[in-house]
């Protein structure tokens, strides 16, 4: 049973949350009757936290506008979204000129921390890894993040249950090389033990990880973002899809990124500019061939179809379809 100090607080946490709360809400959430609620108000009042009470139907007690709380409370779900929240918003560019606002934030984050939650959070800011398509990330499970994260920083191996994208439930081991987020989602990229190859899951499909004995040497080679990238770029898809583009690169990807088409280069011609327009060969899968004539559309630039024919009619098609409405008075 939770002692009243410990109550005193979670009192203060409700509080600290915002709006006014109700006496029977309290008492609910607290376990206790409304007459001790009060009497934990008047503890924190005597610590000089300034609880108002608010008369009237819809009555009860609030913190004061504007009081800023010393102690910062979180717990360590809430930790965890914080911190990846900031390191999120660097990565974003979301800084300030002189001094990053998400850094001191961080540190004034960590100071308050409990040792062990801390330890835990810098292990899995030192595992974790972004593409250059962030997005609005989802809230991963603690539970699974940390514990994945701890595996990449110590090189133990980790066994997971895995549900693939057709409901499919099978029992992994994982050698995880790092945890990567990617167009909002988080994923973990490493060696399926079983089946002795690289793979990439994704972490909400994840379930019951647990450390396992022993340890692993990570390869040498592409970094966890570029390996999760490549790893998108030649997943088994029901269309391959191969073109030739005359642009440059950035063109190109600009529309293609990394993670939908890998891009061959071409060495340029003695004195041609790094950056000047040639033809470059995509390649890419894809499960549906529909949204590729836009793609290309949107591209403006000169480009051939190799593969499928499919794709060429569907190109045909949308380009008269766009001729009869630019003909319509």
């Amino acid at each position: 049973m939770p002692r009243p100090t410990g109550r005193v607080l979670t009192l203060l946490e409700l509080l600290q949350s915002g709006g006014t709360r109700t006496v029977a809400e309290l008492a609910d959430r607290l376990g206790v009757e409304g007459r001790t609620v009060r009497r934990y108000v008047n503890q924190l009042i005597d610590l000089d936290v300034p609880v108002e009470s608010v008369r009237g139907r819809y009555g009860g007690y609030r913190l004061a506008p504007g009081y800023r709380l010393p102690p910062l409370m979180l717990s360590d779900d809430e930790a965890l979204a914080v911190l990846l929240g900031l390191v999120a918003g660097r990565r974003a560019g979301l800084t300030t000129t002189e001094s990053t606002a998400s850094e001191t934030a961080s540190a004034k984050i960590r100071r308050v921390l409990p040792k062990h939650v801390a330890r835990r959070l810098d292990t899995l800011l030192e595992a974790l890894a972004f593409t250059d398509q962030l997005g609005e990330l989802d809230r991963p499970d603690a539970g699974v993040l940390l514990t994945i994260a701890d595996a990449v920083r110590h090189r133990r191996p980790v066994s997971i249950r895995y549900t693939d994208r057709d409901g499919q439930r099978s029992e992994r081991t994982l050698h995880a090389y790092g945890v990567v987020a990617h167009a909002g989602r988080w994923y973990v990229t490493g060696r399926d033990a079983q089946v002795g190859e690289d793979r990439t899951f994704r972490l909400d499909r994840i379930a019951d990880p647990r450390a396992l004995p022993g340890s692993f040497e990570a390869p040498v080679g592409p970094d966890p973002a570029q390996r999760v990238l490549s790893g998108f770029a030649t997943a088994e898809y029901q269309h391959e899809v191969t073109l030739r583009i005359h642009g440059t690169v950035e063109q190109i990807r600009a529309h293609l990124p990394a993670s939908v088409a890998r891009l061959e280069e071409h060495e340029p011609a003695a004195g041609q500019d790094p950056a000047a327009e040639r033809w470059l060969r995509v390649e890419l899968r894809a499960q549906r061939l529909d949204w590729l004539p836009r793609i290309l559309a949107s591209l403006d630039r000169p480009f051939v179809i190799e593969r499928p024919a499919e794709l060429r009619g569907l190109v045909i098609a949308l380009a008269d379809r766009l001729a009869s409405y630019a003909r319509r008075a």
